[in-house]
C-alpha cells in the first residue's frame, strides 16, 4: 500500500463496528465521523479513538474536510442521497448493501459515478469469505463445463423483533441479496428473468412475507431455483444457503459450512457414467467479510484495479430482490431491465 488513505465514514449505528475494526488495521486515516445523532458520532470517535471530526452536518464535513474516500454506512433509503453527494465532492464510495431502494435510484448513482469520474462500490460481504471463493474458483476452473443449473435452499427461523417482523417482504428485501448476488458470483452469469411467489406460512410471527420460491432466468441459459425462509422451525440451513451448482459435465456442492465437494464425469460407459472427486483447492482470501472489501477499494486507490462489486456490476443484484418482489405482487414473470 501507499501512504495512508483518509476516509468519512457516514453513519455511525451497529453496523460501523464491523468497520472500524478494519479501518484501523488497514491504517486508514478516519477524517470525519458523520451521523444524524451527533452523540453516536462523538461515542465512535471516542471509542475508537479517532483523530476525527464528529459531525450530524454532512454537506459541511464534505465541503471542509479532505478525503481520499467515503463509507457510507446509512440505512437503504439514505444510500442514493448520501452516495451521490460524497460521488459529487470529488470521493470515491464504498457503501453497504442493499445498493439502493429503487432501480430508479440506483441508476441515479450509476450516472453519478460516470458523470464524476469517482467510483461506487458496494460491499456485499458474503462474496469474501473463503469457502465461497473456495467454491467460485472450482467451477471457474471449466471442470464442470456450460453451466445448467443452479439451486440454492435457505430455511432458518431467527425471531428478531423489530423493524424485520414489520417489512412487507422480510426474506428478500433484507436477507436474499446476499443469495442472489451468490449466485452471480459463483457462475458470473447475469439475471434475465424471474417468476417469484412470496408468501407468509401458517404460525409465521412475521406482518410480510416470509417465505418464498424464485425461478431466475440467467444468461447462457442458466437456470437459477431459489427456495427460502425465515419461518422454518428445525433443521436450519447455514446462513449462507445450501447450494448445488451443476454443468454438462458434473456437480458441486457447497452444504453447512463445509469445505465444497462434487463429482465430474471420468468416462463414457454405463447407465450412469462414471465419475471422479472434483477438483477442489483451498482458497488464499486472507481478509474476510467487510475487510475483504474494504482491501479492494484500497487496492483500486493504490492501483486503479476496478472492484468486483463496482456499481455498474452490484445493480444487477438489487434489480434480482426488486424484480422478484415485483413479479410476486403481478403474479407473472418480470423481465430483469438494467
Amino acid at each position: 500500500m501507499s501512504s495512508p488513505r483518509r476516509a468519512i465514514v457516514i453513519g455511525a449505528g451497529s453496523i460501523s463496528k464491523s468497520w472500524f475494526g478494519p479501518l484501523k488495521q488497514e491504517n486508514v486515516q478516519v477524517a470525519a465521523v458523520v451521523d444524524l445523532n451527533l452523540e453516536s458520532a462523538r461515542k465512535a470517535v471516542e471509542q475508537y479513538q479517532f483523530d476525527a471530526i464528529a459531525s450530524d452536518d454532512l454537506d459541511q464535513v464534505l465541503a471542509d474536510t479532505q478525503a481520499d474516500f467515503a463509507l457510507d454506512l446509512t440505512v437503504p433509503e439514505a444510500h442514493c442521497n448520501v452516495v451521490c453527494k460524497a460521488l459529487k465532492a470529488g470521493l470515491h464510495v464504498i457503501g453497504e448493501k442493499p445498493m439502493a431502494s429503487s432501480m430508479d435510484e440506483a441508476r441515479n448513482m450509476v450516472a453519478t459515478s460516470e458523470k464524476t469520474g469517482r467510483l461506487y462500490m458496494v460491499s456485499q460481504s458474503r462474496r469474501w469469505l473463503p469457502l465461497h471463493d473456495q467454491f467460485r474458483r472450482a467451477i471457474a476452473t471449466g471442470q464442470l463445463g456450460a453451466l445448467t443449473i443452479i439451486n440454492c435452499d435457505f430455511y432458518t427461523a431467527p425471531h428478531f423483533g423489530g423493524f424485520r417482523d414489520q417489512m412487507p417482504s422480510p426474506l428478500i428485501l433484507d436477507m436474499a441479496i446476499h443469495h442472489f448476488d451468490l449466485a452471480r458470483f459463483f457462475s458470473g452469469a447475469s439475471p434475465r428473468a424471474v417468476y417469484a411467489h412470496e408468501f407468509n406460512p401458517r404460525g409465521s410471527w412475521y406482518a410480510g412475507d416470509a417465505s418464498a420460491t424464485c425461478i431466475f432466468e440467467m444468461s447462457d441459459g442458466i437456470v437459477f431455483t431459489y427456495r427460502g425462509s425465515w419461518c422454518a422451525e428445525g433443521c436450519p440451513t447455514s446462513w449462507n444457503g445450501h447450494w448445488r451448482v451443476i454443468g454438462q459435465q458434473g456437480t458441486l456442492i457447497l452444504e453447512n459450512e463445509q469445505p465444497p465437494v462434487g463429482e465430474v464425469v471420468a468416462g463414457e460407459l454405463g447407465f450412469r457414467r462414471p465419475t471422479r472427486p472434483a477438483a477442489i483447492e483451498l482458497s488464499p482470501m486472507p481478509h474476510t467479510q467487510t475487510h475483504g472489501a474494504l482491501r479492494e477499494m484500497l487496492a483500486f486507490l493504490d492501483t486503479g484495479r476496478k472492484p468486483q462489486t463496482e456499481c455498474h456490476d452490484n445493480i444487477q443484484s438489487l434489480a434480482m430482490v426488486l424484480a422478484a418482489m415485483e413479479s410476486s405482487r403481478r403474479r407473472q414473470r418480470m423481465t430483469i431491465e438494467l
